[in-house]
């Protein structure tokens, strides 16, 4: 029987007040800010590599560097795209348990393991808890709406850098002027985990995900998403002749977004910064893994109150964090000055990876490894901005995932022929020279690449001048440019985007 005007009037749901709705956002960002900041807190582990290089577990250099720390990087490769799909399938709360529970693991292994093998599990369970910050990342943005992606994203990030920044300053506070011994660091940790996995418990399991928990079909009168928009042509798909390939599977969202990959290659920026992103994080990670086991070679000594490598991450932490936002700044035309502008930065990381290869000196290889983060967290909003404003939401994940996945492979090559005791087993001195020269490799070939758009572009500076903003465009905002409509733009000039992907840290 069908109901009246009225009677379905009656029946409506009542909206949300105003203000219970603004408590409850209030509340659900608080939580989850709340445990990002938590879940940073290791005040031991600035202190692991003395730690173990220490009488508490006085393993050998040798040890640690070409057989422990190798480790991280070939479990890291193997874990990273099954749990990248596990965190969309399941919904990521079960991943950010699992992500809990492989950090009690680390540190139960830290305190009571005795063996190689044993740290050498430790390492497998650091490259999970590693691969699954993807699901904190991810499950931000699947509880609240579209329209405060940006200010949620924000907030969270804030979150995980004041964590960081907090736990490597606790941590150097109590080995310096407390003279805690690093394996009572190493129980407070271990509480403050404990801690945090406790709170994932209480966190709120989405009904939807971005690939396999989509939710129901979209209905006559409903809001398409933006895989929809990207294919108009698959609302047709419906009352179309049956033909090959079927239905299925050329309505699949895995499919429909490897087309769109395909043609968004074509975008020379979307190459530039993806490459980029390849090259320049594998050297990066290996500089951040192994700079602990460089600091105890430069300064080997017995006092542990003398130990300031919470402070140097605590500095690292924070000057990234400044230079994050200060690249919010920048405003140059990104097709011309670009290569030049990774050329420079480039050069300037080659530089500190010497000075950290040549110096005996400790402060001096702290305040290297300090401007070195810096200068990569630089860049990152950048490469992020450049690489997402050109993609949909979806096809967003897949493109960071596949430049990750090719940064580890390259770093994992490297590890295996420089580090492991199976390739050169080089000592962690005559790594970094090695690091050098990568990183100057990439200075020329980055250069060489400024030279030539800069010729092309004296060249044909008749044509019509670059625009002065960026020139990757979302398909919202191209839609936008056709029709005559303004571009969104923040305070700062740049394009405002639905959702910015926030950046992955390291091991600090």
């Amino acid at each position: 029987m069908a109901l009246s005007g009225s009677e379905v009037e009656k029946q409506a749901p009542v909206e949300p007040q105003p203000g219970r709705e603004q408590q409850s956002w209030w509340c659900l960002v608080f939580f989850l800010c709340f445990y990002g900041f938590m879940a940073q807190m290791r005040p031991g582990e600035s202190f692991i590599t003395p730690y173990l290089l220490g009488p508490d577990k006085n393993f050998t250099q040798t040890q640690v560097t070409n057989e422990i720390t190798p480790v991280l990087s070939y479990s890291y490769l193997a874990v990273l795209v099954p749990i990248f799909l596990l965190t969309d399938y399941l919904r990521y709360k079960p991943v950010l348990l699992l992500q809990g529970l492989s950090y009690v693991s680390v540190w139960l292994l830290l305190l009571f393991g005795s063996t190689v093998l044993h740290m050498q599990f430790m390492e497998l369970f650091f490259s999970i808890t590693m691969a699954a910050r993807i699901a904190y990342s991810s499950y931000i943005f699947s509880l609240v709406p579209p329209a405060r992606y940006q200010r949620m994203a924000s907030y969270s990030r804030a979150s995980v850098l004041l964590g960081v920044f907090t736990s490597s300053v606790l941590g150097q506070l109590l080995v310096t002027l407390g003279r805690v011994p690093f394996s009572t660091l190493n129980y407070i940790s271990l509480a403050f985990l404990t801690f945090s996995l406790v709170l994932a418990l209480f966190l709120k399991r989405p009904k939807r995900s971005l690939f396999f928990n989509r939710g129901a079909p979209v209905r006559a009168g409903a809001a398409p998403s933006e895989l929809d928009q990207m294919d108009p042509g698959r609302a047709q798909a419906v009352g179309a002749r049956p033909g090959w390939p079927p239905a299925a599977w050329r309505d699949a969202t895995f499919v429909r977004v490897l087309g769109e990959l395909g043609r968004a290659l074509r975008l020379p920026q979307l190459r530039l910064w993806s490459l980029w992103w390849v090259f320049n994080s594998a050297g990066y990670y290996l500089i951040v893994y192994y700079v602990h086991i460089l600091w105890n070679v430069v300064h080997p000594t017995t006092d542990t109150a003398r130990v300031y490598n919470g402070g140097a991450d605590a500095a690292s932490t924070l000057l990234g964090a400044l230079t994050s936002f200060a690249a919010g700044f920048v405003r140059i035309r990104w097709a011309l000055w670009a290569r030049l502008v990774i050329a420079v930065v480039t050069a300037l990381q080659a530089g500190l990876v010497f000075l950290m290869h040549k110096t005996d000196d400790i402060w001096l290889c702290y305040a290297a490894f300090v401007l070195f983060r810096g200068s990569y967290q630089f860049l990152v909003p950048i490469a992020t901005f450049q690489i997402a404003a050109s993609l949909s939401q979806e096809l967003r994940a897949l493109v960071f995932g596949i430049n990750t996945f090719l940064a580890t492979v390259l770093k994992t090559i490297i590890t295996l022929i420089v580090s492991d005791k199976r390739g050169l087993g080089l000592p962690v001195h005559s790594q970094f020279l090695v690091y050098f020269v990568y990183f100057l490799v990439l200075f020329a070939a980055y250069f060489l690449a400024a030279v030539l758009v800069g010729l092309r572009h004296f060249q044909q500076s008749h044509h019509q001048p670059l625009p002065l903003a960026q020139e990757l465009m979302s398909p919202m905002q191209e839609k936008a440019t056709q029709d005559g409509a303004p571009l969104p733009a923040s305070e700062d000039g740049v394009f405002a985007l639905g959702e910015p992907s926030p950046q992955s840290e390291a091991k600090a």
